[in-house]
């Protein structure tokens, strides 16, 4: 059994006991989460989709961490005018667990 979950502007195809990364949630380690943004779920030969989601589905999940993805460098240049500009930038994620996924 899996669903496809949106959460952050993202898309993510999960199953029960999956650890995935998603942009910043509020709550802290330890907090269970409701995502009931599911487009898509998936049980045996049964598939059910949503227009644009599934009514009285959800996928509950526990938060595992929140913290810092690594360091990407952004850097613009432009020759012969001695431009240039260098930022680094750390992207806030949201590490879950996912525990079940209802149909309802």
């Amino acid at each position: 059994m899996y669903a496809i979950v949106e959460t952050g502007g993202a898309q993510h195809k999960v199953s029960e006991g999956d650890v995935i990364r998603v942009e910043r949630l509020a709550g802290e380690t330890g907090d269970e989460l409701t995502l009931d943004k599911v487009l898509l779920v998936r049980k045996g030969d049964d598939t059910l989709v949503g227009s644009p989601y599934v009514e009285n589905a959800s996928v509950i999940a526990e938060t595992v961490e929140n913290g810092l993805a690594d360091k990407i460098l952004v850097y613009k240049k432009k020759r012969r005018t001695k431009y240039r500009r260098l930022n680094g930038h750390r992207q806030q994620f949201t590490e879950v667990k996912i525990k079940k996924i209802n149909i309802g």
